[in-house]
């Protein structure tokens, strides 16, 4: 293991999660993410944790929920930390974990280069443009996306609060997703309008050749441009109508991120902007479905309620 991997392995157990000696500690992988996996789970022993590993296998779709054995054993953990292929996020059984006080780390699609490079800079700026991001995005009522491509979008927030990703996981029911580095709200159901360029990826889609326009109305994704698009409506469609729902706006702060067609590094592209269709439950929505599934905006202009917040790829907070 190369020291920056080893370094990197020891920020997510001990200063993002706040591992502690005693503490019950699950680390749930797929068979592709289990050297990474074994990599956290040997860290936790060492600090004194009594750690377990996990091994899964690939859920059907991002947001699918893990075996009802691993479910309850989140649950029961004081820490669980999650570097799997699909991400355990957005499901039923991270919520009640997080509800139930269990410390939670997710690292879906997460490779050794990507920690390797991106949890070894400065967590205390990330954390201060996520907070900024944040405050600004609670005190609103509504959002706008625009960008040179030609999106048009408004996203409905009054009375939602969004999230931090600053890999701030050592209190009690915490969660966030690792590598970190965005701030991030679920809209409001039904109040999302217009229509959005996507240029970066897209999640389970990979980095687009060219943009793909997509048609929100009624806070529901209606219609798709492109082969990208047509892909990611593919994606949604099996799970029926609450698949295509605007779970998420989230905004990237993290300045050593880079394009890579992993939308785990891809959404915390400083000045990027994402969107996700699908499930928002687990992120103070109220839609509950087995996907969940970002696009990445490279260049966007994000005002909320008419204040300009981000453009030109700067966070203006």
């Amino acid at each position: 293991m190369s020291s920056e991997l080893d370094r990197a392995i020891r920020t997510v157990v001990r200063q993002c999660m706040g591992v502690a000696p005693g503490e019950d500690v699950l680390v749930i992988c797929n068979p592709a993410t289990e050297e990474i996996g074994a990599l956290m789970r040997i860290e936790a022993q060492g600090d004194g944790a009594d750690a377990t590993l996990a091994v899964i296998s690939e859920r059907d779709s991002a947001a699918g929920e893990p075996p009802a054995a691993v479910a309850a054993a989140m649950a029961a953990a004081d820490v669980v930390l999650a570097p799997t292929v699909q991400s355990l996020s957005h499901t039923a059984a991270r919520k009640r974990a997080s509800e139930a006080g269990v410390r939670i780390g997710t690292l879906p699609g997460v490779t050794e280069e990507m920690l390797e490079r991106l949890m070894t800079g400065d967590l205390e700026e990330i954390r201060r443009r996520g907070w900024a991001l944040v405050a600004a995005l609670n005190s609103g009522a509504e959002a706008r996306i625009t960008c040179p491509r030609g999106s048009d979008f408004r996203i409905g927030l009054a009375g939602r609060q969004g999230i931090v990703d600053g890999g701030e996981l050592s209190t009690r029911g915490a969660f966030g997703n690792l590598p970190c580095g965005e701030g991030f709200i679920a809209p409001v159901e039904g109040t999302c309008e217009g229509a959005l360029v996507v240029d970066g990826s897209i999640a389970e889609v990979g980095l687009l050749e060219t943009p793909t326009r997509l048609t929100i109305r009624g806070g529901h994704l209606t219609e798709v441009e492109g082969k990208a698009g047509k892909d990611l409506m593919g994606l949604l469609s099996p799970h029926g109508a609450d698949a295509t729902n605007v779970a998420e706006l989230g905004i990237g702060t993290n300045e050593e991120a880079i394009l890579t067609g992993n939308v785990l590094e891809d959404e915390k592209i400083l000045g990027t902007a994402h969107v996700a269709f699908g499930a928002s439950a687990a992120i103070g929505g109220t839609v509950q479905v087995p996907v969940h599934l970002d696009c990445v905006l490279l260049e966007p202009t994000v005002e909320i309620d008419g204040e300009v917040v981000v453009t030109g790829k700067e966070l203006l907070l």
